[in-house]
């Protein structure tokens, strides 16, 4: 079967899109002007950057935001999660999305905030897909050690022996493998390389970060630098968030427990869920501690937990508010339905929604 996208968000444009989505949504709106507020009571503008792995779903939560509340105005521009992370610590975004979390050791001070104490909740859960483009291959089985030896560039033809194998009955043309990765300091690349070293420890030396630590591959800017790349490019492979995959690219089926996973929102959900938080974080700051190695059967390995990342203490009680209101809609039943169907993300469970709940709570708005 082919790889679909989950999402139709176009590929182009994305933060005219967000913004116009945004306009309309408060043009379209009805409120009640007589007492100078509006329905809602909210008003005022909020920025953001970050993970362009959330576009699909920013882009509706944005937009049915902005619909309850037409005073309200939240901008969000997929820079990247790197980039994202340093606009937050220099002061330039209210809060970003980010498919990491800071690390123990970057907290302190932010720019955006009056004190040290950050809200960091998980509100995006989404599989990161394995894309390919080889005519009339659909989908293709592939183990660690397999998917490792590609992006390491050991294994350099799609007719290699070790894909062969575990694909008896695909027609693999000689074609040279393109690997495609992102050029750009980023969460979902942050999240692949994770699974390549818990998984394939003995291929995979490389120290994990968000950089991508090999030269002479194939790079593209954001998700949609890759995407286009893979959709352009016979013979390529690249890891991108599933809602952006080209539509017309194949699918790996990751192996798993001597079985082949192909992924989805309810086998990303499996392994996160599945994962503790870590330990040492202020009660606001809910960071899981993912590990790819300990998925079992049914469980997508290669899973992104995409956060959002606010202050504590805003200077600005509009902003704190804006920002409170925002994450609250997000986490939401209603907001985690809005992405799972705008981008094909795994909706938290209603316990974990409760702690993201009552870690929002903290954000100051007096």
């Amino acid at each position: 079967m082919k790889l679909t996208r989950l999402s139709g968000v176009a590929a182009l444009g994305a933060v005219a899109a967000l913004t116009l989505a945004g306009c309309a949504a408060n043009e379209g709106a009805s409120s009640d002007t007589s007492s100078g507020e509006t329905a809602s009571g909210l008003s005022g503008t909020i920025g953001a950057t970050g993970a362009s792995s959330q576009t699909a779903a920013q882009e509706a939560w944005v937009a049915a935001f902005q619909t309850a509340n037409p005073d309200a105005t939240v901008n969000y521009e997929p820079t990247g999660s790197g980039t994202g992370r340093e606009n937050f610590i220099s002061g330039a975004s209210n809060f970003i999305g980010s498919d990491r979390a800071f690390e123990m050791e970057e907290l302190g001070e932010f720019g955006s905030c009056t004190s040290e104490s950050i809200v960091e909740v998980p509100a995006y859960i989404s599989p990161v897909a394995l894309a390919f483009n080889l005519p009339g291959i659909d989908t293709l089985n592939l183990d660690a050690d397999t998917i490792a030896k590609i992006f390491a560039g050991e294994i350099t033809s799609w007719d290699d022996a070790a894909i062969a194998d575990q694909n008896p009955d695909a027609d693999l043309p000689s074609t040279a493998i393109t690997p495609v990765n992102r050029s750009d300091d980023s969460g979902t690349t942050e999240t692949f390389v994770t699974y390549l070293a818990a998984t394939a420890p003995d291929v995979w030396t490389y120290e994990v970060s968000g950089e991508w630590p090999i030269d002479g591959t194939e790079r593209g800017q954001g998700t949609q630098g890759v995407r286009q790349i893979i959709a352009d490019g016979e013979g390529t492979i690249g890891y991108l968030d599933a809602s952006q995959a080209p539509e017309d690219a194949g699918q790996v089926a990751v192996g798993v427990d001597g079985e082949y996973v192909s992924y989805s929102a309810e086998a990303a959900s499996a392994l996160i869920e599945n994962s503790p938080l870590e330990e040492g974080r202020e009660a606001q700051d809910l960071v899981f501690a993912v590990d790819p190695a300990s998925a079992t059967g049914g469980a997508y390995p290669i899973a992104l937990v995409s956060y959002l990342i606010g202050c504590v203490d805003y200077e600005d009680p509009e902003v704190a508010t804006l920002v409170k209101e925002y994450f609250s809609y997000v986490i939401s039943a209603e907001g985690q339905d809005t992405a799972a169907e705008a981008a094909g993300s795994a909706p938290i469970s209603d316990s974990l929604r409760e702690q993201a709940q009552t870690a929002i709570d903290a954000i100051v708005t007096e």
